[in-house]
């Protein structure tokens, strides 16, 4: 059998990215079909791919629990720091083992420092600040609504997927789900108004991103692990930067917030990376992308058991009609109907 194509490029769609909080830093590249057939004949002989898609929802689902332990004992901006840092070393050791190198080039380099600050950096961030004054099941729950922002981005960024009716009102009733799981009919009481906006504003920037990317790194060569690689490595410099600016170093290393965001960042943003894309290359981005209808219920279920966080009606009612709009807004005409 002859060796397999060298990957070409070419970038996910926003409803595939729309998976979960750490798939925005995959948000660079597929493998061609000849790598795709590959990779997945030599998965399926180690871990059925429903195995490896029920630990994917759960690691996505935990990561808002371990950012608020990582919270506990460090600065908003440390624990994003940890996420990439320990995301880029572990997609760094895959990096060597398979002897890949990192991508090259000024351009590609200067674009990946943009994607970083969009899909990393700044949503990171962004999610930990919220989780100080919010619980981590809302904080998942608001996570799930980036297929809504995307749509309404899509409404003026991305002119060939025009939006149908039945996406308009999945948008609708997604941004209802909102409102309901906010308890709007009550004045929002209960609510911290600036977490809530951080989480959402967090959400926002991954379609902002996915679209930027989407212009500016299709094509580009290199592997989807390669420049997801370097993307965190640009993230960890620019979280280091801010970091040594705006925080102090922590006078402690308390054992359960230093291995909360290790594995945030190890399994969170590196492991899962190499797991969605063995999912995406063997069952492909549909039953993929189905995880993001996972994450918000682990989420609430983990922040309800575990940290003991209140769970009010309206919450859950509320988050699955959010997963309903997100579902109708990633919907596509049949083929032969215009969209």
């Amino acid at each position: 059998m002859s060796a397999p194509a060298a990957p070409r490029p070419t970038l996910p769609t926003p409803s595939l990215s729309a998976a979960d909080a750490d798939a925005t830093a995959a948000a660079t590249t597929a493998p061609t079909p000849a790598a795709v057939t590959t990779a997945a004949t030599r998965r399926r002989g180690l871990l059925d791919w429903r195995v490896r898609f029920a630990i994917l929802s759960v690691i996505w689902g935990f990561s808002f629990l371990l950012i608020k332990v990582g919270t506990e004992a460090y600065a908003p901006f440390q624990v994003a720091l940890g996420r990439v840092l320990f995301g880029a070393l572990a997609l760094l050791a895959v990096l060597m083992v398979r002897r890949e190198p990192l991508p090259r080039g000024l351009r590609t380099w200067g674009h990946l420092t943009v994607a970083a600050l969009l899909l990393n950096t700044a949503p990171f961030s962004l999610f930990a600040y919220a989780e100080l004054s919010i619980p981590s099941s809302l904080a998942g729950i608001c996570n799930a609504t980036s297929p809504l922002w995307g749509m309404a981005l899509s409404l003026v960024a991305l002119s060939e997927d025009r939006p149908t009716r039945r996406r308009f009102a999945g948008l609708g009733l997604g941004f209802l789900g909102v409102l309901t799981v906010l308890g709007a009919w009550h004045g929002f009481s209960g609510v911290d108004a600036k977490g809530t906006a951080f989480a959402l504003l967090a959400s926002l920037c991954y379609p902002v991103g996915w679209i930027y990317v989407r212009r500016t790194l299709a094509g580009t060569p290199g592997s989807p692990v390669a420049l997801t690689g370097g993307q965190l490595m640009v993230s960890t410099l620019q979280l280091a930067l801010v970091s040594a600016l705006f925080t102090s170093a922590p006078a402690s290393f308390p054992l359960w917030p230093t291995l909360s965001v290790i594995a945030l960042g190890a399994l969170g943003t590196g492991m899962a990376l190499q797991m969605q894309y063995g999912l995406v290359t063997e069952v492909g981005p549909t039953t993929a992308q189905m995880v993001t209808y996972f994450i918000p219920v682990i989420a609430t279920t983990a922040g309800v058991l575990v940290l003991g966080e209140q769970l009010h009606w309206n919450t859950p009612i509320g988050a699955a009609i959010v997963l309903a709009g997100a579902a109708l807004t990633q919907t596509r005409s049949a083929p032969g109907k215009p969209a």
